[in-house]
């Protein structure tokens, strides 16, 4: 199972159930709603998609397959933009 972390350069802050992202090197800004804001909560917690996906469905309604599908796709897209890293680099 891969494992991430947030880039060392890389601020962030809850505000109404939203999140904002901020890599300070790069100036790469990004917006996260509510649902997004609790995908990077648990991959703060976890580190890792598996973990999210399992809580996650507890917590809404949705096939495992469109939330493993929606976790990925978000995951990917913070790690393009340098926001979050692999564990190991």
């Amino acid at each position: 199972m891969e494992r991430f972390v947030v880039h060392p350069s890389v601020v962030f802050r809850e505000l109404d159930g939203e999140t904002v992202l901020l890599n300070l090197d790069s100036g790469v800004y990004f917006g996260l709603d509510a649902v997004g804001t609790r995908v990077w909560a648990l991959l703060l917690e976890h580190g890792a998609a598996e973990p999210v996906c399992e809580q996650m469905e507890r917590e809404y309604d949705v096939t495992r397959e469109q939330l493993e599908h929606d976790v990925q796709r978000l995951m990917t897209e913070l790690q393009q933009k340098g926001l979050i890293v692999a564990a190991d680099s």
